[in-house]
Parts: C-alpha cells; sequence; structure tokens
C-alpha cells in the first residue's frame, strides 16, 4: 500500500481538527427556520476525496466519536443520543460510530471509481452527495436494527411501517443535507483539485 506522504498527513490533521471545530460548535450545524442541516458529512467526503478510502475511514471515525460524545453532552448534547446511551451505552456507540466510519470508507472508492470516469467536479459532487446519503441510510439503518424492538423507538414509530417511519424521520432535512453535501463538496473539491492539493499523484 502506498504511504501516506507528509503533505496527506497535514490535510488529514487539518480535516481532524476542522471536523471537531464543526462538531463542537454550530458551524457543523446549519439552522434555517425549522430545519437543522448536518455539515460534519463534507469533511468526510473532503477526506475521501483527497486521501482515498484510509482517509476517509479516519475522519469518519472521528465523525463517529464525536456523535457518540454527545451522547453523554460532550461537546453538545442529542436528545436521543442520551435516551439511547441510557438504554444500551455499548449500542449507542455502535449506532453512533459505525455508520459514519463505514461512509467514510467507502466514499473513498466511490470517488475512485467515479474519478476515472467522470469529470473531478462531477466526481467530487456526487461524492459529496453520496456522504449524506450514506450517512442517512446507515444511521437509520442502524437505529432501526438495534433499537427497534425498545420502547422509546416503538413510541417513535407509533405503529408506522419502518418506511414511513424512516421518510417521516429525517424528512426534508435530509434532502438539505444532500443538497448541501453535494454543492460544497463539488465546490471545495474542485477547488483543491486545481490548486494541486489533491488529484491523481505519481506511484511506484
Amino acid at each position: 500500500m502506498k504511504k501516506m506522504s507528509i503533505r496527506d498527513f497535514v490535510i488529514l490533521a487539518l480535516l481532524v481538527g476542522v471536523l471537531i471545530l464543526m462538531s463542537t460548535t454550530p458551524l457543523g450545524y446549519l439552522n434555517i427556520g425549522l430545519l437543522a442541516i448536518t455539515l460534519n458529512v463534507i469533511p468526510v467526503a473532503i477526506a475521501a476525496i483527497a486521501l482515498g478510502p484510509v482517509g476517509g475511514l479516519i475522519i469518519g471515525c472521528v465523525f463517529g466519536i464525536t456523535s457518540f460524545l454527545q451522547c453523554i453532552g460532550i461537546g453538545g448534547s442529542s436528545a436521543m443520543g442520551v435516551a439511547l446511551f441510557a438504554i444500551n451505552p455499548f449500542l449507542a456507540f455502535v449506532q453512533r460510530f459505525v455508520p459514519r466510519a463505514l461512509d467514510g470508507l467507502l466514499l473513498g472508492y466511490i470517488y475512485r471509481f467515479l474519478k476515472k470516469r467522470t469529470h473531478t467536479s462531477v466526481a467530487c459532487a456526487v461524492t459529496g452527495f453520496a456522504s449524506a446519503f450514506l450517512n442517512t441510510l446507515f444511521f437509520m439503518a442502524a437505529l432501526v436494527l438495534l433499537f427497534g424492538n425498545t420502547e422509546y423507538m416503538q413510541e417513535l414509530i407509533a405503529g408506522r411501517n419502518i418506511i414511513a417511519f424512516v421518510c417521516g424521520f429525517v424528512g426534508i432535512n435530509a434532502v438539505a443535507e444532500m443538497a448541501a453535501s453535494t454543492i460544497l463538496t463539488g465546490a471545495i473539491g474542485t477547488a483543491l483539485n486545481k490548486a494541486g492539493l489533491i488529484g491523481e499523484r505519481k506511484r511506484k
């Protein structure tokens, strides 16, 4: 496997710092009226674009850890996270961590696949969309699989089928997150590529 260069480590460190800053401040969440758009998926996508699957996995893990810490009131608070932690701390960690780590890993492969077949700006934009889409998909799947039979979740589901519950739960927020991630990741990824900070590198 290709060893990470000093530039790779610098980019990785910067993205870790950016994600931690976003996760512990309002920068990671754009509130527009009733909408609450999570922007933390964007650094994960940028890491996957710039550093491949390993970089995406690392930043995805950081996102997962910061998300779990909100279950215990560190770096913010999540009402659902607090409730899930009270039910089962270990499963709460799995539900918060694994979807984000898996998201970052897969994004690296998605970008590699797209980069060979389309323009960089398109590959970056689609990777941004996939970051938000997969994060929502994996997060909700883990929520239903791990906690679906609990009294807390049964009250939220309220007798609806799973698809209706998921669509109603994520609603327009998920659509807004996908749009924001697509646009911003496409713009940032394209700019970084033009600046020579990411892109194809010579390998031996």
